[in-house]
């Protein structure tokens, strides 16, 4: 697939909004249309203290958007930002942030974002940071308060549920970022060496349970607030032929009780073969190997339907990004499928070590194409950007359709050297060049911006939508809306 290079609009600190309606082409499902994006300059800052300091990288530069939620009672916004940059080297207090967003009731279109509040997550008043295990508290064995945030609801009584990569990990904060209690997470998906946790390395040294930075990347909870789905990004790492998780395409949804705050069972999700992902790569050259299964091909986001349908965001490691920043790569698939858990099988107890193939019996979810959102980004002019990773379905529409927003994470446009030292990644689409950290990209360049998109759906390729249950009123919201004037508004851009 081409790569779109409208450069001087998406890269810009002004944007011109298009709505645009097309009928998905024959690789989309049907019933689902583009209709526009925003765009967030990959300076833009958030709510939280510069602390006296003069770089914003590591303290309120916007990461987000690793994943979205929308609390339609209140008609407010979440989105989760990661570790932050750097790969979990540098220090970041890990956040979430709070905004209002206006979607056209006749096209779904987006515009005019507001921040209102970002709010630093915490347990007993120190902050959960995005350093890994072995920087923040000197073991790997121990988790402590690393956190890389990556999947996120809101409970019925207006708390918090984010799940993490780094356990992996499914905790519940109060509305104001203080951690209440930690979920527990099955024996067979935590990562050990032999017997010994190791919450840090990959394989050769973890033996069994999640790969690493491949941990709990999404979260949906049912409509009732009853049970939440937690979604490995990838297999596991003794799972699948030669004990090797990245030649496999069986990951597991985790579902955890919200009452007891145990696991209740576990659903194998299937990604798309390798074989229909390299189809749509021209030629042979730049085709996923047979190790990049279960490891360049991933899930990224899952959001509930209804009690037993869900949507959920697939994707390959390709596009604009702080390893492709010029988007050269072909893309094979960022893709949005409709799956059912009806039907298939609790296989907590089962393992797939040594196999790709589920053993005899044994369901996986249904799964069916909702939308082929490279398809659709690409045949409006869009740039396809690496990190698709928010999902969330958005306001019901004047026709009964539904808007469906979609979200990037741009890692902060920051990347690292093999000595670890952290660089700002600036591009203007043909040329990518790396300077330190908030020195100042070369004229003509700019950092790597972030994205929410919209697409409408229809209401037949929706289905039976059941909206969650109604949260508590969210604190302060009057006066949330006066802190509106946010770092957007103060720099006089407005995102419409």
């Amino acid at each position: 697939m081409k790569q779109a290079k409208n450069w001087l609009s998406l890269l810009g600190c002004s944007l011109t909004i298009s709505v645009v309606n097309i009928v998905a082409n024959s690789h989309a499902a049907t019933g689902v249309s583009f209709s526009n994006a925003l765009s967030f300059p990959g300076d833009t800052t958030d709510l939280s203290s510069l602390n006296g300091g003069s770089g914003g990288a590591n303290v309120n530069r916007f990461g987000f958007f690793s994943d979205l939620y929308y609390d339609r009672h209140h008609n407010i916004y979440y989105g989760l930002g990661d570790r932050g940059p750097g790969g979990g080297l540098i220090s970041y207090n890990t956040r979430v942030q709070k905004f209002s967003l206006d979607v056209d009731s006749h096209t779904g279109a987006i515009a005019n974002f507001n921040l209102l509040e970002t709010i630093l997550l915490s347990k007993d008043g120190e902050h959960f940071n995005g350093l890994n295990p072995q920087l923040l508290n000197g073991n790997k064995e121990v988790l402590g308060l690393s956190l890389d945030p990556e999947g996120f609801v809101v409970a019925p009584n207006g708390n918090f549920y984010i799940s993490d990569e780094y356990g992996p990990s499914v905790y519940e904060f109060s509305s104001t970022g203080s951690l209440i209690r930690a979920f527990q997470t099955p024996n067979n998906i935590l990562p050990q060496a032999g017997s010994t946790p190791n919450y840090l390395d990959g394989r050769g040294t973890i033996t069994t349970g999640r790969q690493d930075n491949r941990g709990f990347e999404g979260l949906a909870m049912t409509p009732d607030g009853k049970k939440l789905l937690a979604m490995l990004q990838d297999p596991l790492v003794n799972e699948g032929a030669s004990n090797d998780g990245r030649r496999s395409n069986n990951l597991r949804i985790v579902e955890f009780d919200t009452a007891t705050g145990l696991s209740t069972a576990q659903y194998i999700y299937q990604l798309e073969s390798l074989a229909d992902i390299n189809s749509r790569i021209p030629g042979t050259a730049n085709d996923f190997s047979a190790t990049s299964q279960g490891r360049s091909i991933g899930i990224s986001a899952i959001t509930a339907i209804n009690e037993t349908e869900f949507l959920v965001l697939e994707r390959d490691n390709r596009g604009v990004g702080v390893d492709d920043p010029t988007g050269s790569n072909p893309v094979g698939s960022k893709r949005v499928y409709k799956i059912d858990l009806t039907g298939a099988t609790n296989v907590s107890g089962i393992s797939l070590a040594g196999t790709n193939t589920l053993p005899i019996g044994v369901s996986a979810v249904s799964k069916t194409l909702f939308a082929d959102v490279a398809s659709l980004l690409t045949a409006n002019g869009q740039i396809l950007p690496e990190k698709l990773e928010g999902l969330t379905i958005g306001p019901k529409l004047k026709d009964g359709s539904y808007a469906i927003i979609l979200g990037t994470d741009n890692d902060f446009s920051v990347t690292q050297s093999g000595s670890s030292t952290q660089f700002d990644v600036c591009t203007d689409g043909t040329i990518s060049t790396q300077v330190p950290i908030d020195s100042g990209c070369p004229t003509g360049q700019k950092l790597i911006p972030a994205y929410l998109y919209s697409l409408k759906a229809s209401s037949t390729q929706v289905g039976r939508f059941v909206p969650a249950a109604k949260v508590s009123e969210p604190a302060n919201l009057g006066g949330l809306a006066l802190i509106g004037l946010s770092s957007f508004w103060l720099k006089r851009r407005k995102y419409s």
